[in-house]
């Protein structure tokens, strides 16, 4: 039998060898375990800076790179979008206030490897159709990664993700995607969280991605504001993501963000 480790496909999409996941496991669980760390402080009256600084202390004390400080020019050692924004919030002088719900994104360097994920929060009383979304929005991910497996494609992934959101009447952004990873942050494929069964390429045992569907409870449209960062959704209704980074293997696919402190859904307490 061929062996596939290593090598490129067609499509440009890298195929690790088992030892590279061991590199993703170290990197993923210290994203994890960071973004665990985060739950303790949100609450309303934080600001979102606040939630930053301690990001950034931590990789400092873990002795790992933030893989977002300098990246185009960006500053910060997370990206933070509460309610209306969808993703790439910038952290600031934003106070939460009760009922904000928003996402957490972290990216961290380890022995050269990528660890990225991201998840939800709530500050305070979560009101019920953010709650309802947020559920929509993590068993989307799950959907999705239990799409992923090998002779499955990339189409199977986005579609088990739009489906199963679309049946909840709320609506998949098409602006962004999940992305190839390892000891570059972005590669190839590009994950996209819609599509058709059986379309786009095949999963191959060692391919290496985020999948990071990022869910409306109104229309799907985005816009970037002036920052050239900062995504909202076009209609002002609440958005929600979840994103774990993962790995083909013989049968399906490892997580390698999970969380070490079972705190992945902030309804964990």
């Amino acid at each position: 039998m061929e062996d596939i480790r290593g090598r490129v496909t067609k499509n440009g999409i890298r195929i690790y060898e088992d030892a590279d996941f061991a590199g993703m496991r170290a990197a993923g669980r210290c994203a994890a375990e960071i973004l665990d760390m985060v739950a303790q402080y949100v609450r309303p009256g934080v600001t979102t800076a606040l939630l930053d600084d301690f990001i950034r202390e931590e990789i400092e004390r873990r002795g790992v790179v933030s893989a977002t400080i300098g990246y185009k020019g960006y500053q910060h050692a997370s990206c933070i979008s509460v309610n209306h924004v969808v993703c790439h919030g910038i952290p600031g002088a934003k106070i939460l206030a009760d009922g904000d719900i928003l996402n957490v994104d972290v990216t961290v360097i380890v022995d050269g490897w990528f660890g990225d994920t991201s998840r939800m929060y709530v500050a305070g009383s979560v009101p019920r159709k953010a709650e309802r979304l947020i559920e929509v929005t993590v068993e989307s991910l799950m959907r999705g990664i239990a799409a992923a497996k090998p002779g499955n494609t990339f189409g199977d992934i986005g579609y088990a993700i739009q489906s199963f959101v679309e049946a909840n009447r709320m609506s998949v952004v098409r602006d962004f995607c999940g992305h190839g990873l390892g000891r570059v942050f972005h590669a190839p494929p590009n994950v996209l969280h819609y599509g058709r069964p059986g379309t786009g390429a095949v999963l191959e045992e060692g391919m290496i991605f985020t999948i990071e569907p990022m869910v409306n409870l109104g229309r799907p449209e985005t816009k970037v504001l002036a920052d050239d960062w900062t995504a909202v959704t076009r209609d002002k209704s609440l958005s929600a993501q979840f994103e774990h980074s993962v790995g083909i293997t013989a049968t399906g696919c490892e997580i390698f963000t999970l969380s070490p402190a079972g705190k992945f859904h902030p309804t964990w307490s």
